[in-house]
């Protein structure tokens, strides 16, 4: 069975069960560079407009070959746009300036961080979405693996999290909060700009569309769930709403970190089919309730541990909690195993074909 088809079975999208529960995995730049070399494989780079989702969308040639079942590709940066300064810093397309820190980038300043009206959103410039040559990578990417793999294009930091992004997080949830003015304009404007992006990449041929935004903490959700349902849903809906006009076909994916269960009913109601990472350790999200709560309407994509279980677990620990995820969440399809984020270089390469060789053993339907 292809790939592709594998997923397409997983995800409920054609009938009848895969042959096994389908593989996906992203890799840090030390991780894609060794695996390269060791594979004497060509390593890619899609620079995205915000750095971290680089590793997603990058070194698909390389994730195939090691086992993924998908291929995942997004919008480029434009380089003549960033900005590098003497001492290490950078200003990205967003206007935000930027750190490496010590395994994610930092934020130095915020462009909105002195943002009060909506006159003030409306001043800012966001990056040109229509720019071809950020699709380029994609329209690559689409003709080169679609036969074989479902094609995910990825637009996360797509709402919530970019508006964070550009204002500072504890600024936006006072400001959620008395209601100020620039908030719901600002929301609107973000989902604008990555509609845009999203019709682009519908028009390259992709899949599937992978939102992504961080609604909740390792306790709960950063914001109530009647907060989410009155300032944001509405601009989710309508942002999905513009991609199934253009592609009634299209996948519609949603990534949030955070304990986020009290919002899945709502997820649903957007349309979104699979929801990722199932980020493990975090109320609400073990497998047994998220399969019994959604599982009927909901497919699921991530659930292994990366911050423990995969640097530091034993092998054993490792094949017991792939078997359970598989045996739970995989019963009838509607899983794609696949760590909660991606995997640092903290886990030895030896490590990461330990998981992929797992996943296979114990991911086959009878």
């Amino acid at each position: 069975m292809k790939p592709r088809e594998r997923v397409l079975r997983a995800f409920k999208r054609l009938e009848g069960l895969p042959d096994r529960v389908p593989i996906q995995f992203d890799l840090c730049g030390q991780l894609l560079e060794h695996f390269a070399r060791k594979l004497d494989l060509p390593l890619h780079y899609t620079r995205n407009l915000f750095e971290d989702v680089t590793y997603r969308i990058s070194g698909n040639e390389i994730r195939t070959a090691l086992g993924s079942d998908v291929v995942l590709t997004g919008a480029s940066e434009i380089s003549e746009s960033v900005q590098k300064l003497d001492d290490g810093t950078w200003y990205n397309e967003y206007g935000m300036r930027m750190r490496q820190g010590e395994i994610y980038v930092e934020i130095v300043t915020f462009p909105l961080a002195e943002v009060q009206t909506a006159s003030d959103v409306n001043a800012y410039a966001f990056p040109d979405p229509l720019i071809a040559t950020r699709y380029a990578d994609a329209a690559r990417i689409v003709n080169q693996f679609k036969d074989g793999y479902l094609v995910i294009a990825d637009i996360e930091v797509t709402i919530f999290s970019l508006a964070q992004e550009l204002v500072g997080m504890g600024k936006l949830l006072i400001d959620m909060a008395s209601n100020a003015e620039y908030v719901q304009p600002l929301f609107q404007a973000c989902a604008d700009f990555q509609t845009q992006v999203g019709l682009k990449l519908i028009e390259c041929g992709v899949d599937a569309l992978w939102a992504g935004d961080d609604f909740g903490s390792q306790n709960g959700l950063l914001i109530s769930p009647q907060m989410f349902r009155q300032s944001l849903k509405p601009h989710y809906a309508r942002m999905n709403q513009a991609f199934k006009s253009a592609n009634p076909d299209i996948l519609l994916l949603l990534h949030s970190d955070g304990a986020v269960s009290p919002v899945l009913e709502d997820v649903v109601e957007l349309g979104y089919e699979v929801f990722n990472p199932l980020q493990p350790g975090v109320p609400g999200h073990g497998p047994e309730d998220l399969k019994n709560a959604f599982g009927g309407r909901l497919c699921f994509w991530g659930g292994i541990d990366q911050q423990r279980l995969l640097p530091h677990g034993s092998d054993a620990e490792l094949e017991a909690t792939i078997r359970e995820y598989i045996e739970i969440l995989g019963a009838g399809g509607g899983y794609m195993i696949s760590p909660a984020h991606i995997i640092q270089v903290d886990v030895t390469p030896e490590r990461v074909e330990t998981f992929v060789a797992l996943c296979k053993r114990y991911g086959r339907y009878e």
